[in-house]
């Protein structure tokens, strides 16, 4: 079938995700060509001190993505969409959104954003003797218990932002394992929430208000592959103002934009990761086992198919990037020079590799806000050399590109060095990879392994979720990185970039001498 036949016959896969700025959402095929797109921008709003997004711009924002996207096909094809094999949802990670028994939201949804849970992730943290993060959802609840906040008597079920939009569109309490796993930890044994935490946790509960145990309030955990309801007819008015669209389209497990991520760039598989770079920057690696003890830089999530994955999140990446090529375009006004940004980002990223391996021996930091990997509530931006450092732009940009690896690279040493974690490839997505041949060349010399970026690396977690949409439908007894290996990726192009020994040994200089100024950066946040 063409495009427009696949479409008019119910036979493409819908995928929406909330994104932190953005709700975006692609419809493709079996193969995942992609067909049409729609989206729509948002932004949270800080309301007595939480980041939040209302119940109402939720749903204002869903119902204006999908028209954006039914009115791509309209153009495209001359025709309305009725219908499509599989729908999936997805949404950024973690955060909290707790409902009494008659399905009232009770406090405004508090995202991932929000650091307000230290003391609950703390003890946490050490009862579960597990790396439990601020932005978890139990970090969240638990804070409110502690809180003794007047909501949590009222407690009958709480869950993410991606499980409470597929819980309205098809009536069930459910969470991908990926998403579940940013909620509360998973034993690896079961595919399930780790029984023996749940158990400590509701000891730690007993004195508080909370009137349910907790496997009582958390969604039921699904895997990728399986049916996770079917559309109602109340969901499909939620989705399409137009009644177009029918009852009846099954949905796949929702998951969190990490999971969505692994998938798009397929890294499910055992000793493959990715690299997500742009204001922030994550890496996630799936592990061959379990880690041999806690490290509070490395959260443990899973794979939409269970497996595990340490990952390393870091707030600062491209931010200070950005600053300096600002600089860089004023002088280029100043001196009556016409200024094409695409043309601009991509000679600065490139001069880089003409500076010195370790960047001439110039240190930066790019920390516009704290940094947890380091130890940083608060950030500073800070540039500083010896005398005899190599000032020149090459070494500039080439240290600013380092910079924005580097609490990364910290992070993932504790896996592949310490841990003896093996990589056999990373794919990068995000901004810092646009520029061809610098981004993948920095990052493989930070992990040393090779990196990646594919041609449909700009495609992001929206066509990750749709995709796992049509793997429920097509998977035909296969695992699901068999079926991305085998279905959608068998034919991708993509940019591939292998450690040399100079840039290594270069990043390694650059990062020893990054932790000796920590100190440096410390005294810089607390004087200037």
């Amino acid at each position: 079938m063409g495009a427009k036949e696949l479409i008019e016959a119910g036979k493409a896969y819908l995928g929406i995700e909330f994104g932190s700025t953005r709700i975006k959402a692609v419809v493709c095929d079996e193969a995942g060509n992609v067909l049409a797109i729609g989206g729509f921008g948002w932004e949270n709003s800080l309301k007595d001190g939480i980041w939040t997004y209302s119940e109402e711009e939720i749903f204002a924002g869903l119902k204006a993505c999908y028209s954006d996207m039914a009115k791509d096909i309209k153009e495209k094809y001359g025709i309305a969409v009725t219908s499509f094999a599989g729908i999936g949802i997805s949404a950024m990670m973690h955060g909290y959104l707790a409902f009494d028994a008659s399905d009232k939201l009770l406090v405004p949804f508090r995202t991932w954003r929000n650091t307000i849970t230290g003391e609950a992730a703390e003890i946490l943290t050490k009862e579960f003797n597990y790396n439990i993060p601020q932005r978890w959802s139990i970090s969240h609840l638990y804070q409110a218990m502690l809180n003794k906040e007047e909501h949590v008597k009222d407690i009958d079920f709480f869950t993410t932002l991606a499980g409470f939009v597929h819980w309205k569109l098809t009536g069930k309490k459910v969470l991908g394992v990926g998403d579940a796993s940013g909620m509360f930890p998973i034993d690896m044994s079961t595919g399930n929430y780790d029984e023996k935490m749940i158990a400590k946790f509701d000891v730690l509960a007993k004195e508080t208000a909370l009137a349910k145990g907790l496997k009582d309030l958390l969604p039921e955990v699904l895997s990728a592959g399986e049916n996770a309801g079917i559309l109602t007819p109340e969901g499909a008015a939620l989705l399409d103002e137009s009644g177009n669209l029918i009852a009846g389209i099954p949905l796949c497990p929702p998951e969190g934009d990490a999971g969505t991520g692994m998938v798009a760039t397929n890294s499910v598989k055992v000793r493959t990761g990715n690299i997500s770079a742009g204001t922030s920057v994550f890496a996630m690696v799936v592990l061959e086992k379990d880690l041999s003890k806690v490290y509070p830089e490395i959260d443990l999530v899973t794979t939409p198919d269970g497996a595990l994955v340490g990952m390393v999140h870091c707030n600062n990446c491209t931010s200070e990037i950005n600053n300096w090529v600002k600089v860089f375009k004023e002088f280029q006004e100043l001196m009556g020079a016409p200024v094409d940004m695409n043309e601009l980002y991509t000679k600065l990223y490139s001069v880089a590799l003409e500076g010195d391996a370790d960047c001439g021996g110039l240190t930066l930091f790019n920390y516009l806000s704290g940094e947890p990997v380091t130890g940083f509530e608060e950030g500073a931006l800070l540039l500083a050399r010896k005398a005899e450092d190599k000032l020149s732009l090459a070494n500039l940009m080439r240290a600013n590109l380092y910079s924005a690896m580097a609490a990364l690279k910290i992070g993932l040493d504790l896996m592949l060095k310490e841990e003896g974690v093996k990589v056999d490839e990373m794919y990068g997505h995000g901004g810092y990879f646009k520029t061809k041949g610098v981004g993948t060349k920095i990052a493989a010399a930070a992990i040393n392994a090779p990196v990646s970026v594919m041609e449909t690396a700009s495609e992001g977690g929206a066509w990750g979720i749709a995709l796992l949409a049509a793997y429920m439908d097509n998977k035909n007894g296969m695992s699901l990185s068999e079926y991305l290996s085998a279905k959608i990726f068998n034919n991708t192009g993509c940019e591939k970039c292998a450690p040399e020994a100079k840039d290594v040994e270069g990043f390694d200089a650059f990062i020893e001498k990054y932790k000796r100024a920590i100190a440096v950066e410390k005294a810089a946040v607390e004087n200037l």
